[in-house]
């Protein structure tokens, strides 16, 4: 019986395909299934040789170790140039859009609160 090995859903086109080589790399016999029109499915890389499921899961946690680092890594360089995202920059690049999603959140909370403030009232 197949065993799902890797989910393929909220995951980046360029990590999918890294994960793709590198199952194809190591020989494991794999195959992919799509969710589908109406998303009734699994968007999933399955093992068909569950006597390959260890060394498969070992492969892939070695790879998404690395992938970590890696981004990790990256996110410290920005820090340490003084190039990673701030909500500062993110406002000096799209002020209306800041702007909006912060109205959007205080209207939302004042909409759920809204039933509380009466009772004190």
């Amino acid at each position: 019986m197949a065993h799902l090995l890797f989910r393929l859903r909220h995951v980046t086109d360029e990590e999918a395909l890294e994960v793709r080589q590198l199952l194809d790399e190591q020989g494991f016999d794999v195959y992919e299934t799509q969710a589908g029109f109406f998303r009734l499915g699994v968007d999933a890389i399955w093992l068909r040789d569950t006597a390959q499921r260890e060394a498969a899961e070992a492969a892939l946690a070695a790879y998404q170790e690395n992938r970590q680092a890696k981004a990790r890594r990256e996110h410290e360089e920005a820090v340490a140039s003084g190039n990673a995202p701030t909500l500062w920059r993110r406002f000096l690049a799209h002020p209306v859009q800041v702007v909006l999603v912060i109205v959007a959140v205080v209207l939302i909370a004042l909409l759920t609160l809204l039933p509380f403030i009466g009772l004190v009232g």
